[in-house]
């Protein structure tokens, strides 16, 4: 097949860390390799955000970039990038009237919208993948949402238009219905993990003595860093570091305030962002690693953790009741005496981090390798192609 994923914000050669730079980069350039290695041909399309990266580039065999020119060539948060959409649009259109793909597949709620506009006249078939819904972070976030007025009324008429939705998870499915998405029109393909770099074996990043506790994604207050730090200070022995952004950031000075705040400070180390190459080391380096942010919609994080065979601490929040639950330990978010309990539980008892880090591996390999969800991606795609097809002859087309 001819593939195309859109994916407007985020580009999947940007190096992962940023506020709006993290697992849906990550999933788009691993899915866009995975599909190239089963014989498809696919193009990435995402927006120019500089002015030294050039029209296209080739991600890897079978796998090309192709940078559109909507809005200025620079960077742009994510929730002010709707004004470019209609750029973004048109020139999609444009690229798609001279070669159209067999299927679009659109990551985000921008990148669906888009896909759609263009594709309305030339039958291109649109799958939506939306990475995470307007209305579990207004939820969440409250007024400290910045997502347009219209995100979650667009995410609907989206999920009503698209050939077909994948969710990530069971529980994206739940909102996925509530907004009134037709079940029979929402597939689950969960996010991937690259096996061949997250595994047990492999090296080992240095060091401190004594238990260590790994926290590693973006740095927005919403992943729940701070509630880490708070539940610190039950275990009085335990080391901390996190990782993710650059040590300037907003996020990262007010964590290391709160540390300072605790009397913890030096049991508490904010490195910044890790060369993602140098990842699987620092994770297998960890006691284990945990992650506990408010709402996640799948959480890459805990997943790589777990295909190292590190034992997991997780918040029971969105992907996490698919991937972590049997074979990690969930806690409520946001309470870090719960966390602390559970972390010192973990810490204290070799046999049963032995036992959850072997069962993570185990889930890991069975489930989240990104030649499954490749597979699994690409029956859908036949599905939506071959009932455009059968809708056009039963029109007469």
């Amino acid at each position: 097949m001819k593939v195309d994923l859109i994916s407007e914000h985020a580009d999947p050669l940007a190096a992962v860390g940023g506020v709006d730079s993290g697992g849906q980069n990550v999933h788009v350039a691993a899915l866009a390799m995975a599909l190239a290695e089963r014989g498809h041909s696919v193009v990435v399309h995402t927006r120019r955000s500089s002015e030294s990266q050039p029209d296209s580039v080739s991600l890897a065999p079978g796998v090309t970039v192709e940078y559109v020119p909507a809005g200025p060539a620079a960077p742009v948060p994510k929730d002010e990038l709707p004004p470019f959409m209609p750029e973004f649009t048109e020139w999609l259109a444009a690229r798609w009237s001279a070669d159209p793909p067999d299927v679009a597949h659109a990551h985000f709620w921008m990148s669906g919208q888009a896909a759609l506009r263009a594709a309305a006249s030339l039958g291109v078939p649109v799958v939506q993948t939306f990475h995470a819904l307007g209305t579990v972070k207004r939820r969440w976030q409250g007024a400290a949402d910045t997502s347009p007025a219209h995100r979650i009324e667009t995410e609907r008429e989206i999920g009503l238009r698209a050939d077909m939705v994948l969710a990530t998870c069971s529980d994206e499915v739940n909102e996925l219905c509530a907004m009134g998405i037709p079940e029979h029109r929402i597939g689950v393909v969960p996010c991937g993990v690259d096996l061949s770099r997250f595994c047990p074996e492999g090296p080992v990043a240095p060091r401190t003595d004594g238990p260590l506790v790994l926290s590693i994604g973006r740095m927005v207050p919403r992943k729940g860093v701070d509630t880490v730090i708070a539940a610190l200070r039950q275990l009085p022995d335990v080391n901390l570091v996190i990782a993710g952004g650059t040590p300037d950031d907003e996020e990262a000075v007010r964590l290391r305030e709160l540390a300072e705040g605790y009397g913890i400070g030096d049991r508490v180390h904010v490195i910044g962002s890790v060369p993602r190459r140098h990842v699987p080391a620092l994770m297998r380096s960890a006691d284990v690693v945990v992650t506990v942010p408010w709402y996640e919609p799948f959480g890459m994080v805990p997943v790589e953790a777990m295909a190292c065979g590190v034992p997991v601490v997780a918040s029971a929040v969105g992907g996490h009741l698919d991937s972590v639950a049997g074979c990690g330990v969930l806690v409520p978010p946001r309470r870090p005496r719960a966390l602390a309990r559970a972390l010192k539980d973990v810490l204290g008892d070799d046999e049963r981090r032995a036992a959850l880090g072997a069962a993570g591996a185990a889930r890991a390999r069975e489930r989240y390798g990104w030649p499954r969800v490749a597979e699994l991606t690409e029956a859908v795609y036949t599905q939506v192609i071959d009932g455009k097809v059968c809708r056009l002859a039963a029109l007469g087309g």
